[in-house]
């Protein structure tokens, strides 16, 4: 992929995101020898990227507006080959995380009737999304060295359940994976969605496990938790999430209101934390059940 500076553009370099002053448009040119390039226009006078008609329905995307405007995977119809429409952009770099996508079939937890493979984020109901592909692989990324085999891992706000199976693939029957999702609903339909995965032998066995309940609360019973992955943004870091992090353990968590970055919240062995900013995100926030549910 070559990346072509024209005046007045800028040139794009960061890992899909971008700062909030700089609102950019992709366009993907398609050249002889299959060769692309990648044209970024002048940051925009507006940010109606940060406002859209209906904000909770384009979340768990990087900030950059339709992150899908120059590696959408519009064409794709194979979970293999999302995998590795993923790698040949440099979201999925692991072979590990690259594994357990291509295991989990992304069209058993997308609603009927919405194209499982494309990169964007989608209504699941409730005023709830799944993630776009790219935010799943770029959590898998960064947690990964956190789910070993035998390790413990929570899933807030666990929608769909797909990236709780992705969790207890990892982890495997020797470890722990734990669901949190508020609205009972989605928990049922999640436990039927898993239950037609390649996670349903570790469902039947009790080491995967989703429970409807608040997750700024996490689940103490499972606690400590080697890897914590919040899916949806919170206004701060909530302290029981922290408390039931393993020193040596990761979370990963969307912070912010508007503003929001995915921040990487690392325990130290001395139990201290070290928090650090990954990306721009947008997510729906994390919040009470009620307040989820009020324009439902």
């Amino acid at each position: 992929m070559i990346i072509r500076m024209l005046s007045p553009l800028l040139a794009y370099t960061c890992r899909y995101c971008a700062p909030l002053n700089h609102l950019l448009t992709f366009t993907l040119h398609q050249h002889h020898h299959h060769r692309h390039s990648l044209v970024v226009s002048a940051p925009s006078t507006t940010l109606s990227c940060l406002h859209p008609p209906n904000p909770r329905f384009l979340t768990g995307n990087s900030l950059v507006f339709k992150m899908e405007r120059f590696f959408s995977g519009s064409g794709i119809n194979k979970n293999k080959a999302m995998v590795e429409h993923l790698q040949r952009y440099g979201v999925i770099n692991s072979k590990k995380v690259a594994q357990v996508m291509e295991t989990v079939d992304r069209a058993l937890f997308v609603p009927d009737g919405n194209p499982p493979y494309v990169d964007s984020p989608m209504q699941i109901g409730y005023n709830a999304t799944i993630s776009a592909p790219h935010m799943h692989a770029t959590c898998l990324e960064l947690l990964q060295e956190n789910l070993q085999p035998g390790m413990h891992a929570l899933d807030v706000g666990s929608g769909t359940g797909y990236l709780t199976a992705c969790f207890a693939l990892m982890v495997g029957p020797q470890g722990c994976a734990v669901g949190v999702e508020h609205i009972p609903e989605l928990v049922a339909s999640s436990i039927k969605n898993i239950e037609k995965s390649a996670a349903a032998p570790l469902l039947k066995e009790g080491s995967l496990t989703l429970h409807a309940g608040d997750g700024r609360l996490g689940w103490p019973e499972c606690a400590p938790y080697d890897a914590i992955h919040v899916g949806a943004a919170a206004p701060e870091i909530p302290q029981p999430l922290i408390d039931q992090l393993k020193p040596g353990g990761r979370m990963v968590i969307p912070v912010g209101n508007i503003f929001q970055d995915l921040k990487v919240v690392d325990k130290n062995l001395d139990g201290s934390i070290s928090v650090r900013s990954e990306t721009s995100v947008r997510y729906v926030p994390l919040t009470s059940r009620e307040a989820q549910l009020r324009d439902y």
